[in-house]
């Protein structure tokens, strides 16, 4: 990761898509986010925004960590993307 301070997003094991602020993080990959938002994919109602603040993941959750283009993130309407959500990972 090149810079704190950036907002991220984390695709997790369980499916779960959150956006932040990457405030933080260590030797184990644990992140911690600030400003942090849960994006919730449907078919029926496009995506929801949980808002969650400081949230820790922990590094053996996650499973792509990609920075976000703000100017392009700020021009997507949300409520009009249609899409599966993301299926937890089984072992």
């Amino acid at each position: 990761m090149s810079s704190l301070q950036g907002r991220v997003l984390l695709v997790l094991q369980d499916g779960r898509a959150i956006v932040g602020v990457l405030a933080g993080y260590d030797q184990k990959s644990n992140v911690v986010l600030s400003d942090s938002k849960e994006r919730i994919y449907s078919i029926d109602e496009g995506v929801e925004e949980v808002e969650l603040g400081l949230y820790l993941v922990k590094g053996d959750m996650i499973v792509l960590i990609g920075e976000i283009d703000e100017a392009i993130d700020q021009a997507v309407d949300l409520a009009s993307i249609r899409a599966e959500p993301i299926l937890p990972i089984r072992y």
